[in-house]
């Protein structure tokens, strides 16, 4: 069994940090919730996701977040709003230790990666970053996206991660996008000392991934979840047994999914730029799902299977199809 990151242990005062932003801002309950990861520091449940954010609008999105009671960013070098994160972050008064913040490293910097984290670090104006990831499985060559290494291949990168756990720059290194067949060809590698504590995949009803979830679990990495609405408009808002649902919860569908995957284990990343639905995603304090509605909700991709995020875009292949990722 390899040993785990050995991180730099932060358990954020998520409970005290809602609690005085709730009592100024808004009667909403912001869930408070954590996840453990094999560093043993917690990552909050919920986290705004910012893919896909127009050029202006993340900015006031992450202080809108964080003003109502979000602990938890996620952004990427890759998404180009690395700057308007770390703005958010300063306009919202939210201490900087008070927030979970993770980046990611590009596919053409995977021969980089120092200079890298730096560059992000620069963009986001922090000294450090709480989780760290290899983007994708895919060492691209620099300018040219259609091309990649063949003296370097995601192995090679996760050895100079690994680097980064003692500089102070990250406190946990994770990977994004990595299939079960990925994942076992890193772990067994001889370079690999550190597990990686994360791996972030599309999940939702439509895209559940039970294989490769239960893969991370029993290897004691945690899943966390982009997309996890599906899409901006996702069909799931629309399913029948989802909108009865969520009708019977005094509930949207939207909270409801998100309770759905927070209840399975995952961090949830929900993308919004829209202050009321920042606040609504986080509202699921309170409330929970019963077994029964959770098993109703793991039937949904037998009749509405869908990805938002393919891979048909990379000059290689990273999914394998249904017997590793589905």
């Amino acid at each position: 069994m390899l040993p785990v990151s050995r991180a730099i242990p932060r358990i954020p005062n998520i409970t005290n940090t809602a609690r005085y932003f709730f009592s100024k801002t808004n009667t909403m309950a912001p869930l408070s919730k954590t996840h453990k990861l094999n560093t043993g520091d917690e990552i909050p449940a919920v986290g705004l996701g910012t893919w896909q954010s127009k050029p202006g609008q993340v900015e006031k999105a992450v202080e809108a977040a964080l003003r109502a009671g979000y602990t938890h960013i996620d952004t990427a070098y890759a998404y180009g709003n690395e700057k308007e994160v770390g703005q958010g972050i300063k306009a919202s008064g939210v201490p900087r230790e008070k927030i979970w913040l993770t980046t990611k490293l590009d596919n053409d910097w995977h021969k980089h990666v120092a200079e890298a984290i730096d560059t992000s670090l620069k963009n986001l104006d922090t000294p450090y970053v709480d989780l760290y990831l290899m983007h994708w499985p895919a060492s691209l060559v620099k300018g040219n996206t259609k091309e990649v290494y063949n003296d370097w291949d995601f192995v090679d990168t996760w050895r100079e991660m690994q680097k980064l756990v003692d500089t102070g720059k990250v406190k946990n290194i994770g990977v994004s996008n990595f299939g079960v067949k990925n994942l076992e060809k890193l772990l067994s590698a001889e370079s690999t000392k550190i597990v990686p504590a994360v791996n972030q995949i599309e999940l939702h009803p439509g895209n559940p991934s039970p294989h490769l979830v239960e893969y991370l679990r029993s290897k004691g990495i945690h899943a966390s979840a982009y997309s996890p609405l599906g899409s901006s408009d996702s069909p799931l808002y629309k399913l029948n047994s989802l909108t009865k649902l969520a009708e019977s919860k005094g509930k949207t569908v939207q909270q409801v999914l998100l309770r759905w995957g927070v209840q399975k284990g995952w961090s949830v990343l929900p993308k919004s730029v829209t202050e009321e639905r920042i606040k609504a995603n986080i509202d699921l304090e309170g409330w929970s799902l019963t077994d029964e509605e959770i098993a109703q909700i793991d039937e949904v991709h037998k009749e509405n299977s869908f990805k938002v995020c393919g891979d048909d875009w990379l000059p290689v292949k990273i999914f394998f199809g249904a017997g590793d990722s589905d």
